[in-house]
C-alpha cells in the first residue's frame, strides 16, 4: 500500500500542540460550540493551526456524535442561474463558514423530480438544516419533508405558515420609490406593475402598488387609475406601458417601474418620442439589477433586493436550531422582512415645465 493511503493526517491533539491549548479548546471552535468564553485571539490562532497543518473534520464522527452532519443544505429553483440573485448564494455561505460550515448547493431550475431527489439526499447525510430559496418573491408548497429539520423559506413564503421565511418588504419598497419621486417635486407619477395586486401567489405586485399608494395618499395625492397599469415585468410591456401612460391628456412626469426590465422599456419608449431621462420624465425601478440598472444611460435610480443580507439572515435561523424541529414555539411560521435600500443614479430630477410636446400630439 501507498504511504499516502496509510496516511491519516493531522490530529485534534496535533491543532492542539501548535496552538497551546487544550484538545477540548480545539474542539469547542472547530465544532463552533455555542456559549463557549473562548476569547477571539485563541479562536483565530486554532484556526490557523488547523489551516497551517491541513487539519478536517471528520462529518462522519460529527453524525456519530451529535446526529447531525457539518453542513447546511441550500435548495433553489433558479437562483444560481439568476443574473442578479447569485448574492443569496454569496450571504448563505459566507455566514455558513463563518460557522465553520460548508453549504451544500442544489439548483434544480424548477424540476420537482430534481427538488425531491436532492432534499432526500440532503436529509440522508443528516445535514443541520435546510435554506429553501425562491427565486423571486412569491408564496410557495414547501415539501413536507422539511418539517424534520431546522429549515427557513428564503426570498418568499411559506404558504402552510409552518416555516419561518425571510423576504424584501416590498411594500416599504414602492413607498421609498414614490416618496424619492415626491420629494424631487412630481406629483403626476405613472406606476408600471409587475402584475396584478390580486395575484395572492406574488406578494411584490401588491407590496409595491400598497406602497406607491400610501406615499400618495401622505402627500395628499388622490391616485388617478390612468396613471395605475398592471404590466408584465418584462421590457416589451413596459414599452407598451409607457407609451400608454404619455399618450393620457395630462401624462406624467415621473414614473416608477416595478422592476428593472419594466424601466428599461419605459426608456426606450421615452426615447420614441423624444423626451429624455430625467430631464423631461424621470424613472424609478426596482431591483438594482446589476446587469442592468448602473449600465443604462444615464444610470437608473432604483431600488435593491437585499439578497446577501437576506440569505446570511437564513442561515442564522437554521444555525439556531429555527423551524419546527427546534425551538420555535408552535403556530404560523413568522416572515422577517428586510429593508430595500434606494440606489440613487442620475434617473431622478425634478419635474421640467418647459418639457417639449410629445410627437403624437
Amino acid at each position: 500500500m501507498s504511504r499516502a493511503g496509510n496516511r491519516t493526517g493531522p490530529t485534534m491533539h496535533d491543532v492542539a500542540a501548535a496552538a497551546g491549548v487544550s484538545q477540548a479548546t480545539v474542539s469547542l471552535v472547530l465544532n463552533d460550540a455555542s456559549g463557549t468564553r473562548v476569547s477571539e485571539e485563541t479562536r483565530h490562532r486554532v484556526q490557523e493551526s488547523a489551516r497551517r497543518l491541513g487539519y478536517r473534520t471528520n462529518a462522519h464522527a460529527r453524525v456519530l456524535r451529535g446526529g447531525v452532519a457539518g453542513m447546511i443544505g441550500f435548495v433553489g429553483d433558479f437562483v444560481a442561474t439568476a443574473p442578479f440573485a447569485g448574492k443569496i448564494i454569496e450571504g448563505a455561505q459566507a455566514r455558513a463558514w463563518e460557522a465553520g460550515l460548508p453549504l451544500l448547493t442544489v439548483n434544480t431550475g424548477g424540476d420537482k423530480e430534481l427538488e425531491e431527489s436532492s432534499l432526500e439526499t440532503m436529509l440522508s447525510y443528516k445535514v443541520a438544516g435546510v435554506v429553501y430559496a425562491g427565486m423571486y418573491h412569491r408564496v410557495l408548497e414547501v415539501p413536507e419533508v422539511l418539517g424534520e429539520v431546522p429549515a427557513v423559506v428564503l426570498n418568499s413564503r411559506d404558504a402552510s405558515g409552518r416555516l419561518p421565511s425571510i423576504a424584501p418588504d416590498e411594500e416599504l419598497g414602492g413607498y421609498t420609490a414614490t416618496r424619492h419621486l415626491l420629494d424631487a417635486g412630481h406629483r403626476r407619477i405613472g406606476m408600471i406593475n409587475i402584475g396584478t395586486p390580486d395575484d395572492v401567489a406574488l406578494p411584490a405586485a401588491a407590496g409595491r402598488r400598497a406602497g406607491y399608494l400610501r406615499a400618495l395618499a401622505e402627500a395628499g395625492i388622490a391616485p388617478d387609475p390612468q396613471l395605475l397599469l398592471d404590466g408584465d415585468g418584462e421590457v416589451p410591456g413596459g414599452y407598451a406601458n409607457t407609451l400608454e401612460l404619455m399618450a393620457a391628456d395630462n401624462p406624467p412626469t415621473a414614473l416608477f417601474c416595478a422592476n428593472d426590465r419594466t424601466a428599461w422599456g419605459a426608456y426606450q419608449a421615452l426615447e420614441s418620442l423624444g423626451l429624455r431621462v430625467p430631464e423631461d420624465v424621470s424613472v424609478v425601478g426596482f431591483d438594482n439589477q446589476e446587469t442592468l440598472a448602473p449600465n443604462l444611460r444615464p444610470g437608473l435610480t432604483t431600488l435593491e433586493l437585499p439578497f446577501a443580507e437576506m440569505g446570511r439572515r437564513a442561515v442564522e435561523l437554521v444555525l439556531a436550531g429555527d423551524g419546527p424541529a427546534g425551538s420555535r414555539p408552535a403556530g404560523p411560521g413568522r416572515t422577517e422582512l428586510f429593508e430595500c435600500p434606494l440606489i440613487e443614479r442620475q434617473s431622478v430630477a425634478p419635474p421640467n415645465p418647459q418639457r417639449a410636446r410629445y410627437p403624437h400630439k
